[in-house]
């Protein structure tokens, strides 16, 4: 092969690896595992960016390097294949979403072997295969088979509460269920319509159908979650969406909120995530109490942390969907406060969470009573209440709480302190005669005074102390085409499971991806969607499953993609376990990560799997952010002014393609060939260059800086990208992709390539036994390497590469003893380089086989130190001795030096003070 030709060396080794499966993972009980996994990507139609393999780089150079070190690894790849772009796409142009999807994840499966991935293909998986959504909806079955026992602190079969009810009833059945779930006995049980049974067991299951507030967007046809709405209309697309009621699958994460707290503590990951995840869940311990409504049968339910504030409280503040509003609307305020809720209720939880300056709010024309005071206050609709956290009522204490605080102020409603003595001491009697009021809170620490008040909320039956959370039960369903069918039937109007034999049930063809003129989603264009029971023909589910379904679970697919009796095998998911490295963005924090974490512990509770955590380690990348580049347009020309000289003209900015901009030097030919109105363009340069003017964005379309890695590979090969990416900076940080700098890398892979071969490209390497010099210089490299990949520091390691070529290039070490074992811990960080030249060096096995050397400490024992020689404070030379010699012996050397011999000028020092290994300091 000629001098370095990237091309043939990638495209080679890349052949080869595909060819004879190097990276194929099976059981190895002889070896210690490593499980190592990126969050697969949703493929787009625009492909990969080179921000987007930044994580891929560093999870395969930590594969790689675990095969090295003996380690069996199971690295695998698949696509998140469902979701809502596909099925926009498909809208617009009538064509079918599946074939788009496959069409995109061709591409992204090309690019991803360009960049050289030691990926386990034989493992891929694709969400909206119906071989691997067969196993989604049957984990939905066991859900929906399945209720929480609080006592055991576990999922347990559906079948065996029915068996306590049989019993008997639910009287001492302590479970998750819905609230206002009714006391039943065992006779009373048995004596139900099999209709009123199946409405029970909805309470308890953990996928269960209910009235759920939603964002609907009727220009998608589908239910939006909070993150895909802003101010009121759709991120994509920008379509209106209202907050309506509808009847849709929820699953019960809530019943293990307290178990996705305490378990954070057994995963090494970012502590922003874990604090992500504690702020979602959102763990509060307070009392729920009630207030009745002055005039009406109604009671306000609310949960408080600081019921020892009671006495604070001047209104009550309910969200604008709160099921009473329409009720406690007065005559007189009947058109402010419809027209207030219709507007508000319309904006998403996210909005109004976040949103602190804007106060909006009417007054219902009703009252509440105080229970402690007896107190008569009025009754608010407040877009800052949410439906779905608590009760969707708040009692608002302006004297203690900030937004109750900038509420008030705004609509010129009392703000009271809660101070001892400061009150009138109000009155309710409770049991034995005790009496609640102001000056016995006011006087407690704050535990104790919520401790007495929820005694006295128990003994008066007007509330209880209570644990809540923040976190809701997860809307499992959406109103569109491209996600998983659900396998449930309706008998009744009540939902039924499809027998597992009967699973996949694959998506319909339709004639359309939009909903039914009738509003039904579409699959409600499917013709004959009916399921054949033992006991008739009835209608299927509609709705599919949302897009976080298929990901909850892939990880395990992985393992035993293939089995087609269990979604894995017991052999397969006892031996590769848990996640070791998960790599990914944080923004997955609270989704994601949150529902993969649910459905793991789900499956471990019902037994199917081994694991409680499905990631034990994991790392947040960084983002890679665009370099934009800018022209500057002479106003009213088609002339371009060079960056240097624009401020002697009045020039407009313009964004241009990056990727005909080279070290910040636009090619002219290309610029006047970007676009047609250019054609004719007119440029002002400097020193014959037109230099651009450079800022570092978001890598998008819009700004022209977006940088394809066929691109980079084409012009500098896969390993230079994957060099260059990991040499960027910090693997968590942001940085700019700046292409700058990549020409240095590349030289540097052209360095190390000659290390091997003359100034004809003959190979030249020779079995002459090393030096110390080149032995240091490789042992400091294997440590620092080793050190570098076992803390995540990959851009040290490719710096660490650079100072070890230089090193041997001046020493022109040509040393199988060194440069052997220098390719190997190259090898992760540029594979197809060092595949190349160990087959020159004999090899007939991938370098993937060998070993990680040891860096041997003997050769890293340094053997003299470079004394610097300080004469009355100043250094005035540099000294080289051998570190065996004496106090004395090194004294005498430091004095007889030339330089420092200039600087006494014959005269003898007062004092010499010598530290071995350190300095030399001569007082004069």
């Amino acid at each position: 092969m000629s001098a370095y030709n990237f091309r043939e060396v990638e495209q080679k080794w890349q052949s080869f690896w595909e060819s004879s499966q190097q990276f194929q993972a099976s059981i190895d009980p002889s070896k210690p595992k490593f499980y190592s996994l990126d969050m697969f990507p949703y493929p787009s139609g625009a492909g990969l960016h080179v921000g987007h393999p930044l994580g891929y780089i560093a999870s395969d150079i930590v594969t790689r390097y675990k095969r090295l070190k003996g380690f069996n690894v199971l690295h695998p790849m698949g696509y998140d294949s469902f979701g809502l772009p596909a099925e926009q796409y498909a809208i617009q142009t009538g064509q079918h979403p599946a074939i788009t999807t496959e069409e995109n994840i061709k591409r992204y499966t090309e690019q991803l072997k360009r960049i050289g991935f030691a990926f386990d293909w034989s493992k891929e998986v694709r969400t909206s295969n119906p071989e691997y959504y067969r196993w989604t909806q049957w984990i939905f079955m066991q859900l929906f088979d399945s209720y929480y026992d609080s006592d055991e602190d576990k999922a347990k079969s559906i079948q065996s509460l029915v068996e306590k009810f049989e019993k008997s009833g639910n009287a001492e059945v302590n479970a998750v269920c819905d609230e206002e779930t009714l006391a039943f006995s065992a006779s009373e049980w048995k004596a139900f319509s099999e209709k009123s049974q199946q409405e029970i067991l909805l309470k308890y299951r953990l996928t269960f159908l209910a009235e759920t507030t939603v964002n609907w967007c009727s220009a998608l046809g589908t239910v939006l979650s909070n993150d895909e709405v802003k101010d009121g209309y759709s991120e994509r697309g920008g379509h209106p969406v209202e907050r309506k009621k509808m009847k849709q699958w929820s699953m019960r994460i809530t019943a293990y909120a307290e178990r996705l707290l305490n378990d954070l503590e057994k995963v090494y990951w970012p502590e922003p995530v874990k604090e992500m995840q504690r702020n979602w869940i959102g763990r509060s311990l307070g009392a729920e109490m009630v207030f009745k409504v002055k005039g009406h049968d109604l009671q306000i339910k609310v949960f408080t942390t600081r019921i020892d504030t009671i006495y604070g409280v001047t209104y009550l503040a309910l969200a604008p969907e709160h099921e009473w509003v329409d009720q406690l609307i007065t005559p007189d305020q009947r058109e402010i406060v419809s027209e207030y809720v219709s507007t508000a209720k319309n904006r998403s939880e996210r909005d109004r969470m976040s949103d602190v300056k804007t106060i909006s709010g009417a007054f219902t024309g009703s009252y509440a009573i105080n229970p402690f005071n007896g107190e008569k206050i009025q009754i608010w609709v407040a877009d800052y209440v949410l439906a779905g956290y608590g009760t969707g009522a708040v009692m608002a204490v302006p004297g203690h709480d900030e937004r109750d605080y900038n509420f008030a102020k705004h609509f010129g409603l009392e703000i009271r302190q809660v101070i001892e003595g400061d009150l009138e001491n109000g009155s309710f009697p409770g049991k034995g005669g005790t009496i609640m009021n102001s000056a016995m809170l006011n006087g407690l620490e704050m535990q104790d005074a919520m401790n007495r008040a929820i005694t006295f909320l128990e003994e008066n039956n007007i509330g209880r102390g209570k644990i809540q959370y923040r976190m809701r039960d997860a809307i499992f369903t959406r109103q569109r085409y491209w996600g998983e069918p659900l396998p449930v039937y309706f008998k009744d109007e009540l939902p039924y499971l499809m027998d597992e034999k009967d699973l996949p049930l694959v998506l319909p063809e339709v004639d359309k991806f939009l909903p039914t003129e009738d509003g039904d989603p579409p699959l409600g264009r499917a013709q004959d969607w009916t399921y054949k029971a033992v006991d008739g023909e009835f209608p299927i589910e509609k709705s599919t499953m949302p897009g976080w379904a298929g990901s909850s679970w892939y990880f395990f697919r992985y393992m035993d993609p293939t089995n087609e009796s269990q979604f894995v095998g017991e052999e397969a998911e006892k031996y590769w376990g848990a996640v070791d490295l998960y790599i990914g963005g944080a923004e997955h924090a609270t989704g994601h990560l949150l529902y993969s974490r649910f459905w793991t512990k789900f499956l471990y509770d019902r037994g199917f799997v081994s694991i409680e955590e499905p990631f034990k380690k994991m790392i947040n990348q960084g983002m890679i952010q665009g370099r934009s580049n800018f022209v500057f347009r002479q106003k009213g020309t088609n002339t371009f002014v060079s960056a240097g000289l624009k401020d002697n003209h009045d020039t407009i900015p313009m964004h241009v393609d990056v990727n005909i901009v080279y070290n910040d030097q636009l090619n002219l030919e290309a610029f006047k060939n970007w676009r047609p109105d250019l054609a004719d363009a007119a440029f002002i340069l400097e020193d014959g260059k037109y230099h651009c003017g450079a800022e570092v964005e978001k890598m998008s379309k819009s700004k022209y800086n977006v940088v394809s890695p066929d691109d980079v590979i084409e012009r500098y090969g896969a390993d230079t990208l994957r060099l260059y990416e990991m040499f960027l900076g910090p693997l968590e940080q942001f940085k700019p992709w700046n292409t700058n700098g990549i020409d240095g890398v590349f030289k540097f892979l052209k360095k190390m390539w000659r290390l091997f071969h003359d100034a004809q490209d003959n190979f030249k390497v020779t079995d002459t036994a090393p030096s110390k010099e080149e032995l240091k210089a490789l042992h400091k490299a294997i440590k620092k390497v080793e050190e570098d990949i076992d803390k995540y520091s990959f851009n040290t390691s490719v710096s660490t590469f650079m100072i070890c070529v230089n090193e041997l290039a001046a020493l022109k070490c040509n040393k199988r003893a060194i440069l052997e074992p220098f390719l190997i811990i190259l090898s992760p960080y540029a594979p197809h380089i060092a595949e190349e030249l160990w087959a020159q060096l004999g090899h007939e096995t991938s370098i993937i086989h060998s070993t990680y050397p040891i860096a041997e400490e003997k050769y890293l024992a340094e053997e003299s130190h470079e004394y610097p020689v300080s004469i009355n404070g100043k250094m005035r030379a540099k000294v080289s001795l051998s570190l065996d010699l004496s106090k004395e012996a090194i004294e005498e050397q430091a004095l007889a030096n030339e330089t420092v011999q200039k600087w006494l000028e014959g005269k003898s020092p007062k004092k010499v003070i010598v530290i071995p290994g350190k300095i030399v300091n001569i007082v004069m």
